[in-house]
């Protein structure tokens, strides 16, 4: 009786062991396969996780693009070989862990950089959360794959090597897919004539004299969404490149201020509020963004394809005086 007791206790063990660690064990994949997809299903959320990076000190947009598409392609592949079961115990738990780590790090360098507010992009569009918020998520989802090393400990199958090297491949090329790397970074030539004395001619001017000397000039509306995801980026580029001299000139009613100051974050940027329509439309022509890189009134360069042509390193190399390919 005794015997046949303490194997009943141990398969009701076995089961509610297997139990846990079956669902653990989904719920995991699932979260990552939701943050992959969450952060690169549009370009809008794609384009505000690779920016971060920018932030975060990276010098170049085609680097952080690639550091970004990496990273969404790891979260897949782990999703996956947690949910097929892939060498568990000996990689997928450790590479689970480690991953996480990393990203409790970079959360850590984002508060230290931005404060805990505004969304950290863990979960792209989807799902708005705070740094601080998701460094718990992710201390929590380290303790549950502790937790997995312990209760479902699964020994692996005949040829998982192939299958996990196969599925870990395919998940840090489909990234590159689904938003290709752009590395047409460098803004095109323009060479023309800018008529600068347009914003002098009113009160308040801009605080910087743009009639001298290299600056990189951003004509923006205040409600153009285009612009707001222009005028993010500078926000981001002033923030750890402050030497750059951009500036950016914004034109729009009163009352769209607020929002959009709430949304690009870039009031530290150089600006002025340009409310001179018709001298606006001479100055930034029939789109905006207008983007200009230029020298005293000359256009040396354009970014035709607005925030995709503001690269730090780019920047740089132009300041010091190279010519731009």
């Amino acid at each position: 009786m005794m015997n046949s007791l303490s194997l009943t206790r141990k398969d009701k063990y076995f089961y509610l062991a297997r139990t846990i660690g079956i669902v653990l064990l989904i719920a995991m994949g699932g979260l990552f396969l939701f943050s992959g997809y969450s952060k690169i299903y549009s370009q809008s959320s794609f384009d505000n996780f690779q920016w971060t990076f920018l932030d975060l000190g990276i010098s170049s947009v085609t680097l952080a693009g690639i550091i970004a598409r990496v990273m969404i392609g790891l979260e897949f592949a782990l999703g996956l070989l947690l949910i097929f079961h892939i060498y568990l115990k000996e990689f997928t738990y450790k590479a689970v862990i480690a991953l996480l780590a990393i990203f409790i790090v970079y959360l850590i360098f984002v508060i230290i950089k931005q404060g805990n507010t505004g969304n950290c992009g863990c979960f792209g569009d989807k799902l708005a959360m705070k740094p601080l918020a998701a460094i718990y998520k992710n201390i929590l989802m380290i303790a549950a794959t502790v937790l997995l090393m312990y209760i479902y400990p699964i020994k692996p199958y005949k040829n998982q090597e192939w299958v996990g090297m196969a599925l870990t491949m395919a998940c840090l090329v489909i990234p590159f897919i689904i938003q290709p790397l752009d590395m047409g970074t460098a803004p095109e030539p323009q060479h023309s004539k800018i008529n600068l004395g347009l914003l002098y001619n009113y009160t308040p001017g801009p605080d910087t004299d743009l009639r001298h000397g290299k600056h990189i000039v951003a004509f923006m509306s205040l409600t153009c969404p285009h612009c707001k995801k222009a005028a993010y980026l500078m926000g981001i580029i002033h923030k750890s490149h402050p030497t750059l001299p951009l500036y950016m000139v914004l034109d729009g009613a009163e009352a769209h201020e607020e929002a959009f100051w709430d949304e690009t974050h870039a009031q530290d940027v150089p600006h002025l509020i340009y409310r001179h329509s018709e001298d606006f439309l001479q100055l930034a022509g029939s789109s905006v963004p207008s983007v200009y890189w230029m020298e005293g009134d000359s256009i040396e360069y354009k970014s035709v394809n607005a925030y995709y042509q503001l690269d730090p390193k780019v920047m740089e190399d132009w300041m010091a005086g190279k010519a731009l390919k």
